[in-house]
């Protein structure tokens, strides 16, 4: 934004001040801004457990946080059906790269995350008198509420407590907030208990790996940090890859490793990849993809929404044009066990099968796949399934109107290849989200091989025979972020991914032609109320 903008919104600010001065006007809390009167918290153990409320709420959403990461790339789409998802083109913006300045995808992340933080802080105000495990928890959620500022926004306001609230707060950016950060998780490495895998519930709370993990994600990303000011750039430092790779190897020593099984990790069963995870519903990643059939006999479905493109469904080995299973999850199409398939029916209900439910003698939600769902879609009896319009329930790999035109408006219900990660077999309502696990681990100590000058081939070729998938006789910089792709889908890191690669600003379908090689679309703007409430943020470049 150039500054004749800057004097615009200032000056329509100070008018609309004026014209009602006579009520009381206050910048909550909420925006990190103002801490008036802050003696210290009575309950810090209270304030801490109200913060992980909002986190997991947070990352329970289907939007903000998690559409900037996922929605923004070639991972998901969301297409108009109809008068479904147009939203005054909330999601179009977001995948056409065509966002702005009022979006609320963009604002309400920047004032979550900075409420988050900002509650840390207080909790870890010396007058607090927080216990030290409670202090250290606080500590975490600091350090990860601030990363996700940084990575999204480039520029993290950050209040000190201890001073009066007439002081605005400071602004780290670049390398002055990766030291802070990895300052915090220091503490944490050396403060937080050991939390080993296949430990259950002990892994909604972060331990020394979850801390560890963090640290590993911001160091091999610390040069695109350290450069998204000035239009990205830069190259890893040898010793923060070496840290890396220690770092992962540290987290393998909690007993953390690949697990078999792929999609049984996204239960919410104690496994060894887990390292943390939190207690946010998992629903709306079911139910967005899903169609409004999709439960058939068992009643009701999903709100036909997210989609992904056919170029990041055509990453996954096996037949392009079809992905279909057994009952019991064996391929048919030749495809690898991640990009999973759809059953042509449902399983027939059995007691004994943990975490299921009786729907009419059929186990509730066997008739949905895994993975990714492309062409019929069936009942637990195995009858084909049909649109609302009567048509049958056929998911396309295409996007088109009416006229058959490729078009992300006027979609049928049938458009889009859908991913579902977490079944509804096992509960729509299961309030356990991994954000951290050993297979993210193990590709960035892979990555930091690769970018050590080492040779990860055997690595990622473990991985990829665990998953049903041909090893590969060498392994370049596109094998490994096409790996990340085939592993991490729907995770939450595809935009972080494709920036350190390099790829965030390439060429897919339907972003919008001026916006292929816009490097202000690197960062989100900051929104208009923080510059005003604060002089020493300035609006990130192109905006």
């Amino acid at each position: 934004m150039n500054r004749n903008q800057i004097k615009i919104y200032l000056s329509s600010f100070l008018l609309a001040w004026g014209f009602v001065s006579c009520t009381d006007l206050e910048i909550e809390e909420t925006d990190s801004f103002i801490t008036d009167g802050f003696q210290g918290l009575e309950n810090p153990t209270s304030a801490l457990e109200a913060l992980y409320g909002d986190v997991r709420g947070q990352l329970s959403d289907q939007a903000n946080t998690y559409a900037l990461a996922e929605v923004t790339t070639d991972a998901q789409l969301i297409p108009t059906r109809g008068a479904d998802w147009g939203d005054n083109g909330r999601w179009r913006k977001l995948h056409q790269h065509e966002w702005g300045l009022e979006d609320s995808d963009v604002i309400t992340p920047f004032e979550q995350w900075n409420k988050n933080q900002l509650s840390a802080s207080q909790i870890l105000d010396d007058r607090s008198n927080s216990p030290e495990d409670v202090k250290l928890e606080a500590r975490f959620l600091r350090a990860y509420a601030m990363w996700w500022i940084l990575d999204l926004y480039g520029q993290v306001p950050f209040r000190d407590t201890s001073l009066p609230s007439t002081e605005l707060p400071v602004v780290y950016s670049g390398a002055e907030a990766v030291s802070f950060i990895l300052a915090d998780l220091e503490l944490c490495i050396s403060g937080l208990p050991s939390r080993t895998a296949n430990s259950g519930d002990e892994l909604k709370r972060p331990g020394k790996a979850a801390a560890r993990f963090l640290k590993a994600k911001i160091l091999l990303n610390k040069h695109v940090y350290e450069n998204q000011l000035a239009g990205g750039g830069g190259s890893p430092a040898a010793a923060d890859m070496a840290q890396v790779i220690s770092l992962v190897d540290q987290i393998a020593d909690d007993g953390h490793d690949l697990q078999a099984g792929y999609f049984d990790i996204f239960r919410s069963t104690a496994d060894s990849e887990t390292i943390w995870f939190t207690e946010s519903n998992v629903q709306n990643l079911i139910y967005a993809p899903l169609h409004l059939n999709s439960f058939g006999l068992a009643g009701g479905g999903g709100w036909n929404g997210f989609s992904t493109l056919a170029e990041y469904y055509d990453l996954f080995e096996g037949d392009a044009e079809s992905n279909r299973v057994e009952t019991d999850l064996t391929a048919l199409d030749s495809q690898e066990e991640r990009r999973g398939g759809v059953p042509s029916e449902g399983l027939t209900f059995d007691a004994t099968r943990a975490g299921t439910t009786d729907a009419e003698g059929y186990e509730f939600g066997s008739n949905v796949g895994f993975g990714f769902l492309i062409n019929q879609q069936y009942d637990l009896d195995g009858t084909k399934l049909a649109d609302r319009q009567g048509n049958d329930l056929k998911f396309s790999r295409d996007f088109v109107d009416g006229t058959g035109a490729k078009n992300l408006i006027n979609n049928s219900e049938r458009t889009g290849i859908r991913i579902t990660k977490y079944n509804p077999r096992f509960g729509q309502n299961t309030n356990h989200k991994i954000q951290f696990r050993f297979a993210d681990a193990y590709l960035m100590k892979a990555e930091a091989m690769f970018r050590s000058s080492g040779d990860p081939t055997d690595m990622i070729n473990t991985l990829r025979v665990l998953r049903g998938a041909t090893p590969l006789g060498s392994i370049n910089e596109s094998d490994l972020l096409d790996e990340r792709a085939r592993e991490l889908y729907t995770e939450g890191y595809r935009r972080n991914d494709l920036i350190r690669f390099g790829q965030y600003l390439r060429e897919w379908e339907f972003k919008g032609d001026t916006e292929i090689g816009n490097t202000k679309r690197l960062l989100f703007p900051i929104p208009l109320p923080q510059l005003l409430a604060n002089p020493s943020m300035v609006q990130n470049p192109g905006y």
